[in-house]
């Protein structure tokens, strides 16, 4: 006996959703891992900047390998407790809100050294960075887990009994004033508009430093031309967060406040789409626009095709050896 129509559509599309989201997951954790073994290899690479961009590297694995199969799971709409289902449903939040507060650290850094360059090593150092990685992830953390404290729909499911399971689904536990005001409004657009002032004036002093050509040295306007380069590139993951993850949170608002618009299912996998691919765009952008990621990653490559299984062992020391004498300036 053949299923109605509208069933075997439904699993079409979710066979569809499981496969794309499968080939997007497999994209980010390959490429971000590719960007923190860069920096591992390359001596050239290890300044604070680049430290920031491995821990939002590391939150793009942390999609790939958490997030898109919790996604997947909560998709289906398996059966399990509230607080369980509530749980699982934070931590999608939490790597959302750790690579936001990771770029806006990076717009913070870069703005610093364009604005105080002669101190710059001196006021932020390694160590320095290293804390501020630490306390993202734990703003990170303490933001997505406010739903565990209360701000959730327990309430709405009735008397439940802390035995009692529930069909779990995202919107079946996260309150959408928590998602559009507070997770929205107070975590996305204002250090989104954070970002846009910092690198507004990155590009204003780099502009203005390269105008008085009469006043620069050659190391000058170097200097500013590395930097000018670096920022654009930075701005460019910047820029494709917001695509990327704008129209989901848009949506969110749509159903917070217009109950009866209607907003397709199609639209919304589309929406789940652009916010988890975006994690496998950035290794992108550091591969066709900073330099030594580039001449690092073909050194990587080169090494991992034509080493042989007994050498594989060295392969990591002959790396690094070369990608100590590459260029810094992207």
């Amino acid at each position: 006996m053949s299923s109605p129509p509208g069933i075997r559509r439904w699993e079409h599309v979710d066979v569809m959703y499981i496969s794309i989201e499968t080939a997007i997951a497999l994209a980010s954790v390959v490429g971000n891992v590719l960007v923190v073994l860069a920096v591992c290899v390359n001596r050239a690479l290890r300044n604070t900047t680049f430290c920031f961009i491995v821990s939002l590297a590391v939150a793009d694995i942390a999609v790939g390998v958490l997030v898109i199969p919790l996604a997947i799971i909560l998709s289906v709409g398996f059966k399990t407790q509230f607080y369980t289902c509530l749980f699982l449903s934070c931590l999608l939040l939490i790597i959302t809100q750790s690579s936001i507060l990771s770029l806006l650290a990076i717009a913070i850094d870069r703005c610093l050294r364009v604005k105080i360059p002669t101190r710059y090593s001196t006021v932020v150092t390694q160590r320095r960075a290293c804390v501020a990685v630490c306390l993202c992830w734990i703003l990170s953390f303490l933001a997505g887990l406010v739903p565990m404290i209360g701000w959730n729909k327990r309430h709405a499911q009735g008397n439940l009994s802390n035995s009692t399971d529930i069909v779990c689904k995202f919107t079946a536990v996260m309150k959408m004033d928590y998602m559009v005001y507070f997770n929205f409004f107070g975590w996305v657009v204002v250090p989104l508009s954070a970002m846009i002032a910092l690198y507004a004036e990155i590009f204003r002093v780099i502009r203005r430093q390269l105008n008085r050509r009469a006043e620069a040295t050659c190391d000058g306007e170097r200097y500013y031309q590395k930097e000018l380069k670096l920022a654009k590139s930075l701005a460019l993951v910047v820029l494709l967060f917001a695509v990327c993850w704008l129209p989901i949170h848009i949506m969110n608002c749509i159903d917070f406040f217009c109950p009866d618009c209607d907003v397709p299912g199609s639209t919304m996998y589309a929406g789940i789409f652009m916010s988890h691919v975006n994690s496998a765009l950035n290794p992108m952008v550091y591969a066709f626009r900073i330099k030594p990621f580039r001449v690092t990653l073909i050194k990587i490559s080169h090494r991992c095709v034509i080493c042989k299984p007994k050498e594989a062992t060295r392969c990591p020391a002959s790396i690094q050896a070369q990608t100590e004498k590459v260029d810094i300036d992207p």
